[in-house]
């Protein structure tokens, strides 16, 4: 017997059969394109949808450090800011003239400078809980006397900042040299 006719023998013999084969087979493969595809497509959409959701979560617990971060930056600053007010800067304007005068004069004297002028003035800074004290003081003696004066107000403790310093020679005779110089401080104006 020949394949072909052992093929239409059982075609015969077992169509009803093979009939129901081939038909779940057809089913298989319309639920496989109908059925399982979409939800295999649908879970790799979830799959795709978590890792973004991932990311975005990411994101924002990097952007909450960052603001946190930021916050306590900015009450760390805050906090640094009124301790220099309290602790560092004049409380007041007579606080700001005891800083200034006599402390300033007797620093000028004890380097081996005369005072020849001192000037003092309040000025008020725009836009700032800050009064300027401004002093204005012209001095004479030594170069030496004079680097000595201005290293100790440079290296004091209390907060004086040099805005302006000339220097100019004095008489032929005395040798001694000029010095004019504006200092500040400052203290909070808005404090009683």
């Amino acid at each position: 017997m020949s394949s072909r006719a052992v093929m239409e023998r059982l075609m015969g013999e077992h169509r009803q059969r093979l009939l129901a084969l081939v038909g779940l087979l057809a089913l298989n493969l319309a639920a496989g394109a109908f059925v399982v595809r979409p939800l295999g497509d649908r879970v790799a959409n979830v799959e795709q949808r978590g890792r973004a959701a991932d990311a975005t979560l990411a994101a924002a617990r990097q952007e909450h450090a960052q603001a946190t971060s930021a916050l306590t930056g900015k009450d760390r600053a805050g906090s640094e800011l009124a301790l220099f007010y309290k602790d560092v800067l004049p409380g007041n304007l007579t606080a700001a003239r005891k800083l200034t005068y006599p402390r300033l004069e007797q620093m000028a004297t004890k380097a081996g400078l005369s005072v020849r002028n001192y000037r003092f003035e309040t000025v008020e800074v725009k836009d700032s809980v800050l009064t300027r004290a401004k002093v204005e003081m012209a001095l004479t003696g030594t170069y030496e006397a004079m680097r000595t004066f201005v290293h100790a107000i440079e290296s004091a403790p209390e907060f004086v900042v040099i805005d302006d310093i000339g220097l100019a020679e004095g008489a032929e005779a005395t040798r001694d040299l000029s010095l004019a110089l504006e200092l500040s401080t400052y203290f909070r104006s808005d404090v009683r």
